[in-house]
């Protein structure tokens, strides 16, 4: 789908803020609420904008620490070790990156011990992990849920 300046600046003020109205969105570009509305039902058509929800700040909600690990797997395991992590509530996000069969995943804990609980009790038990890296963030200086156009 080409987009043209008025979508990139729609997606842009709905990733500022997804709760604004067709209304809103409509006086900020000089468009009428219905243009608008057709507008967004075509994004959401076209898989541009994949879904609509809320950012939720984990620290706020007593999830503490912020764990980043690298996961290599044996290549016939990939899958299914990443469906497993995936599946896993303390697993925000998890990607296969290139690599030899390597995930990148993102993990939200209560606390070190809950940490250690996940890394020893959780991800290690899974079969066919070879290799894990682990970093623990410490400061978050950007963090952005939507793309920038």
């Amino acid at each position: 789908m080409n987009l043209d300046a008025v979508d990139k600046r729609i997606l842009e003020l709905l990733t500022e803020n997804g709760r604004l109205s067709y209304v809103d969105i409509g006086k900020e570009l000089n468009l009428s609420r219905v243009a608008v509305r057709e507008r967004v039902h075509q994004l959401q058509n076209e898989g541009v904008i994949e879904r609509f929800t809320v950012v939720i700040n984990s620290e706020k909600v007593g999830k503490n620490v912020s764990g980043f690990f690298e996961v290599d797997c044996e290549p016939s395991s990939l899958v299914e070790v990443a469906q497993n992590l995936a599946d896993n509530p303390s697993v925000a996000s998890c990607y296969q990156m290139t690599g030899p069969s390597t995930l990148h995943m993102h993990v939200l804990v209560d606390d070190f011990l809950s940490l250690e609980k996940f890394i020893n009790k959780e991800l290690y038990a899974l079969e066919g992990i070879t290799r894990v890296e682990s970093h623990i963030l410490l400061r978050r200086f950007k963090s952005r849920s939507g793309l920038k156009l």
